[in-house]
């Protein structure tokens, strides 16, 4: 029988962050050292790259309904795991991330195969076209436009997604991680520091809530197969690549305070002072925070929520610095706008999730995620 498992790091909200020692071996203060450090590195490049990108992701089409879809999908989980083993969840999950992975990377490595494309290849263009019913009654349902260099990007994820489906390797999880990661900072848009501060503050309670107050958090972490975290091995030295005694940190502890930098490198960017005060100050202020959950955890050998730390760091660094520079009310009156980030999703409501059925539909209307009909928004929405 294995002992307890011990240095448990947590995050947010339900994909989160355990960094778990399995088994009875015990590692040495190198390969922890390794680890933790690892993925400490591997948190910080989703949400740097990821920021940066997404101050010029003017070609996103992500509509609205994506939220809706979080939230569905949360709710959708729970009932499976109620109804159905975990064997079947693990089976349906991988091939659930299997597909969502590819496209993941597809488009993280895009940007680079842009780069090293040989300029002597032709790069031809291609279109799929799904459509319903004919004549002047035809509809699409499926208009995908791509070209030579998206298909070699969608030929080298497909491999690392079988690899991922047949092994589950620690490195081929990670690259799905590290693509779901990016592809978060990038695509998900806060549009005012004040709603960053309500979704950590949200969350913050959330975390600590179930870390501290239930084992949900762990167990969810440490019995699903499926890349909704960063891995590395603390017996990498000793085992090589076939090292099993991971530490964990999940994607909610790098997405959720990365969109809140990413809008603050935004917000410098608006200031057209040819700085990046906010942005730096807040990144610097992730890897204290990142670095102080590691410590506790690893002190105390217990589970941490990483927001608890993170957000306090992410949020206090950056509005002191705003008060010391005088710029506190000029911060908290930005709004993300279409001059910089064209057509890119907002988050800009928090709709309550309580009540009937149909109260909940009200509630999803009034806030326009219901239905696909209402993509216009007013002014004051934006």
């Amino acid at each position: 029988r294995s002992e307890p498992e011990r240095d448990t790091l947590h995050s947010d909200t339900g994909s989160d962050a355990v960094n778990g020692t399995a088994g009875r071996f015990v590692s040495s203060a190198e390969g922890t050292a390794l680890a933790y450090g690892s993925l400490l590195l591997m948190a910080l490049l989703p949400i740097f790259f990821g920021a940066l990108r997404s101050v010029g992701c003017s070609k996103s089409k992500v509509t609205d309904s994506y939220l809706e879809t979080l939230q569905m999908k949360e709710c959708a989980k729970t009932m499976h795991v109620k109804i159905f083993s975990q064997e079947y969840i693990n089976l349906l999950l991988s091939m659930y991330f299997f597909v969502l992975g590819v496209l993941a990377l597809s488009h993280t490595m895009s940007p680079f195969m842009c780069r090293v494309f040989p300029a002597n290849v032709p790069n031809k263009q291609y279109q799929l076209l799904f459509t319903q019913g004919s004549g002047e009654g035809k509809e699409e349902i499926v208009n995908y436009e791509f070209d030579t260099k998206d298909l070699i990007c969608l030929g080298i994820s497909s491999v690392v997604g079988v690899w991922y489906v047949l092994k589950k390797h620690w490195i081929a999880n990670n690259l799905f991680g590290l693509a779901f990661a990016l592809n978060g900072v990038e695509l998900l848009h806060l549009n005012n520091v004040s709603t960053g501060c309500i979704l950590l503050g949200g969350l913050f309670v959330y975390d600590v809530f179930w870390v501290f107050g239930t084992n949900v958090m762990v167990t969810v972490a440490k019995s699903f197969e499926a890349p909704i975290k960063l891995v590395f091995p603390q017996d990498l030295l000793e085992k090589g690549l076939d090292a099993s005694n991971f530490a964990m940190l999940g994607l909610g502890d790098i997405v959720i305070p990365g969109i809140f930098i990413a809008l603050l490198l935004r917000f410098d960017v608006s200031l057209k002072k040819n700085t990046r005060t906010y942005f730096y100050t807040s990144f610097l202020a992730y890897i204290f925070g990142l670095g102080l959950t590691i410590f506790v955890m690893h002190t105390f050998k217990h589970a941490q929520p990483a927001l608890l730390y993170l957000v306090p760091a992410c949020i206090g660094f950056p509005v002191l610095l705003a008060l010391f520079k005088g710029e506190l009310t000029e911060m908290f009156s930005y709004e993300s706008s279409d001059e910089v980030l064209p057509h890119t999703p907002r988050l800009t409501h928090f709709p309550t999730v309580s009540g009937s059925p149909a109260s909940l539909a009200n509630s999803m209307q009034s806030f326009g995620l219901s239905t696909p009909r209402r993509r216009r928004h007013t002014p004051s929405d934006m």
